[in-house]
């Protein structure tokens, strides 16, 4: 009897780390809104896609109405300037970050904030 009982201290003792690191590695999600120079739907789907493509990225949606960029992401992976770089380096601006002017310069007249046609 007093054996099991130690067996099972043991035991207890061997897990509590166990439980204790599954409570505080918990994958933690945060959700940003970024405001971007989006003009039309190419410009959407190179934005989604610069920052899905970043490692730690979960979703990004871009809501053409008020060209805004809903990112959630892993913070422990990612970070809210990183994703915002990303988005200069395609072109466009992310909210106090200016796009890339090489990127800019090199985007469809459609997609720069002069505008134009597809």
């Amino acid at each position: 009897m007093k054996t099991l009982k130690i067996v099972k201290s043991t035991l207890f003792l061997a897990l509590i780390p166990f439980l204790l690191f599954a409570q505080t590695d918990k994958k933690k999600t945060e959700t940003i809104y970024i405001q971007t120079s989006a003009q039309c739907d190419e410009c959407k789907s190179k934005i989604e896609g610069a920052v899905k493509d970043l490692k730690g990225v979960k979703d990004a949606q871009m809501n053409m109405a008020d060209m805004k960029l809903m990112v959630s992401y892993s913070p422990n992976k990612v970070n809210a300037d990183e994703i915002k770089n990303a988005i200069s380096k395609s072109g466009y601006d992310a909210d106090n970050v200016m796009a890339d002017k090489d990127s800019y310069n090199s985007l469809p007249k459609c997609c720069q904030k002069s505008g134009g046609k597809h």
